[in-house]
């Protein structure tokens, strides 16, 4: 077995100096770097990769930011970017910013410090200048959220048109008093399908009274105590869009906490289409992302970024479909 002083002793340096070769090669000079690697490399001490990595300042490493790890929408993405990752010979450091603007912030550091090659960003909460001042210097791709009006590369459904959809098929159903639960009005998604359900409700005549609509932050118990406000009041909405299916699932809960069935007396759409939907009681009408195929196209798009390949367009809009299930009925009142 080839050791360090093997090395070491190969390329007539001390052990110290094949560490920070290996550690820290912008601390050794150029030629002693290169009298180790051709050691390293000789001996095979390391895969010849290594060498070939530190050379060209690799790390086959590929750094992603989520929101928030906690909500099961994100592995099927994560599923999607391993996927392609694995294949092209890249690992995944992944980074949960627990919706903190500021922890993503920190991870960006990540890149500054070459521990990366480059980043799929899952969310895009930060001051867009950081973002679009890190992606001139570095390969980034933003995935699911998106900085209006940039040119980074970025992969999503187009999130107004899907609430809309989704709102026209309540409304389809003979519902007018419809709720809506949106995600935080500080995030692009939150504004974008919050956008599409006054859409559909302006291009069907129907008024959107201010206490029908109440702001949550995509977390089941948001879901369930915005609900609870619907509930208190005399006259209920028939139908509630919840902006994603966690909120879906604590509105449901609410409404049989009143001893109310879905959707007999009030019914419930989502967004997502996360597992949980189909097997949930009743399972949940909700408009499906190609979460897995939004995570592999978007790490396609970093590997040719990183590899300095041409992108041929910065918007890639996927397809998204309205998945009809038990949650909603005929509005009878």
């Amino acid at each position: 077995m080839v050791r360090i002083v093997d090395v070491a002793k190969k390329a007539n340096v001390s052990t110290a100096t094949v560490s920070r070769v290996l550690s820290k090669p912008e601390t050794v000079k150029k030629e002693t770097t290169q009298k180790v690697l051709e050691a390293i490399e000789k001996l095979n001490y390391q895969p010849n990769a290594l060498a070939r990595q530190l050379r060209r300042s690799e790390t086959k490493t590929i750094l992603v930011v989520v929101p928030d790890i906690t909500n099961p929408f994100f592995s099927k993405v994560l599923r999607g970017i391993e996927s392609i990752a694995v294949a092209k010979g890249y690992q995944v450091l992944l980074g949960d910013a627990g919706n903190d603007v500021e922890r993503e912030n920190g991870y960006l550091n990540i890149l500054r410090q070459k521990k990366a090659d480059g980043m799929i960003l899952l969310t895009a909460r930060m001051d867009s200048s950081i973002v679009e001042e890190m992606a001139q210097e570095y390969p980034v791709v933003l995935a699911c959220e998106y900085i209006d009006g940039s040119k980074i590369p970025t992969v999503s459904i187009d999130n107004v048109s899907s609430a809309r959809k989704a709102t026209e098929y309540l409304i389809k159903l003979g519902h007018k008093r419809i709720g809506f639960i949106s995600g935080p009005m500080n995030v692009v998604l939150g504004k974008d399908r919050l956008k599409g359900f006054y859409q559909a409700m302006t291009r069907y005549n129907l008024t959107v009274e201010s206490f029908l609509v109440q702001e949550g932050d995509f977390s089941y118990e948001s879901g369930f105590n915005m609900m609870m406000k619907f509930l208190a009041l005399n006259d209920l909405p028939t139908a509630v869009f919840a902006a994603n299916d966690e909120m879906a699932f604590g509105a449901i809960k609410a409404i049989k906490s009143k001893g109310l069935r879905v959707p007999h007396d009030i019914s419930v759409v989502g967004f997502d289409d996360i597992k949980f939907s189909s097997i949930f009681e009743p399972a949940l009408t909700t408009i499906s992302q190609p979460a897995f195929e939004i995570g592999s196209e978007a790490t396609r798009l970093l590997i040719r970024l990183i590899n300095r390949e041409e992108i041929q367009r910065e918007q890639y809009m996927l397809e998204d479909q309205l998945i009809i299930r038990d949650s909603c009925s005929k509005c009878i009142s």
